[in-house]
Order: C-alpha cells, then sequence, then structure tokens
C-alpha cells in the first residue's frame, strides 16, 4: 500500500476496543516517564501561557490565548508521534515529543479547520457536529504517520471512521470513562490516562490503517 493511499471503498474491519486499550498500555509501558514527564511540561508551558497578556493569554473571563490555541495541536501531536516510533520499535529520545513542528501547518489546519467544522456541525442541530467530532478521530494520525494533507488527513479519518462509526463512538466513549477516572484520582491518574488515551489510539491506527515500515 502506497503511504498517502487508502482504499476505503475495500477496506474492511472491525473495531476491537479491548485490544486496543491492552496494546496503547503496552505501549505506555515502555516510557512512562516520558510521556508523563512531556505531560507536565505542556501543562506548564500552556500556563505560562495562558497568563500572557490578552489576546497572547488567557483574557478575564478565562477565554481566548493565541498562543495556546496554536501550540496545543502541536504539543498533542508529540504524544503520537512518540507512540508510533515505539509501535514500531524504533529508537526513541525526549526530543522526539516536539517534532510536531516540523509538521506545524498540517497539524495546525487539521485542528483549525476540523474545529471550526465541528462547531458548524453542533449549531446544525447537535447530531452533524457530534458525527464529525468522531469522524476525524484519526485526522492527525493520518497528517503525522501517512503524511497527508491538512485536507486529504480530513477526509481519510471520515471516510474510514464512518464505515464502523457507532462502534468509534463507543472507542471514544471509553477513552473519556479512562480519562474521567483519572480525574477522580484526585486529579494524579490523568497523568497516566491522558498519555494511556493517544497509546490506545495509536494501536488503532496500527491496527486498522497499518504504520509506515520505513
Amino acid at each position: 500500500m502506497n503511504n498517502n493511499q487508502f482504499n476505503f471503498e475495500n477496506h474492511e474491519y472491525s473495531v476491537k476496543i479491548e485490544e486496543y486499550c491492552s496494546r496503547g498500555w503496552e505501549i505506555f509501558k515502555q516510557y512512562p516517564g516520558g510521556f508523563i514527564g512531556y505531560l507536565v511540561v505542556t501543562f506548564l508551558i500552556s500556563f505560562a501561557s495562558s497568563i500572557l497578556p490578552a489576546p497572547f493569554g488567557n483574557n478575564e473571563d478565562g477565554v481566548g490565548g493565541i498562543v495556546n490555541f496554536v501550540l496545543n495541536p502541536i504539543f498533542s501531536a508529540g504524544f503520537y508521534i512518540v507512540a508510533l516510533q515505539i509501535a514500531k520499535n524504533r529508537i526513541k529520545d525526549f526530543s522526539d515529543f516536539f517534532k510536531g513542528f516540523n509538521q506545524f501547518l498540517q497539524i495546525f489546519l487539521v485542528y483549525l479547520v476540523g474545529t471550526i467544522i465541528t462547531i458548524i456541525g453542533f449549531f446544525l442541530l447537535i447530531i452533524p457536529g457530534i458525527y464529525i467530532s468522531v469522524a476525524y478521530g484519526f485526522a492527525n494520525l493520518f497528517v503525522i504517520e501517512k503524511k497527508l494533507s491538512f485536507w486529504s488527513a480530513l477526509e481519510a479519518s471520515r471516510k474510514l471512521i464512518t464505515k464502523q462509526w457507532f462502534s468509534f463512538l463507543g472507542f471514544f466513549i471509553v477513552l473519556l470513562l479512562i480519562n474521567l477516572a483519572g480525574l477522580l484520582l484526585l486529579g494524579i491518574g490523568a497523568l497516566v490516562t491522558i498519555p494511556l488515551t493517544y497509546c490506545i489510539i495509536v494501536a488503532a491506527f496500527e491496527d486498522i490503517v497499518g504504520l509506515n515500515k520505513g
């Protein structure tokens, strides 16, 4: 299969939630200190950015913040990048978490355009917004791993996930519940559950789409 092409019409698959959670945990366990440390670093950077003068930081209502709006999708990509390296048994380094900046434009555009379309969907009787928010679940990975442009990645994710949309809805609900459980543990559990979530999504992508060999 060409890295930039995917045959959606003929690709049949099932969503194996338990298997993905198990595989995601195995990925996380290979570098727990790195994942947790990176989460702490990004939190500190986001906090520092939020207190910058508006509009760069949050306004008096706690809303806004251009710096975090731009940086957050890139920080999220870092979890995917390292989880992908582990899944492919490649050597990883803490600096790899920041390699999302190498694909800054496409990653940011996935976030920006995906967010705009999702918000429009929620204005259209909510259901379209729910559909889109689930359907774009693989978009970042299509950019990071398959090197697709932002629009091709959004469409690739939407077409693929739509084939098993309700199964993916259940999958993302499970991930939400995992993170809620982490927050209930005085918030400390979220240090594990947040990066674990990214690892589990990578495990699903690995099974359904496949990872680059080169």
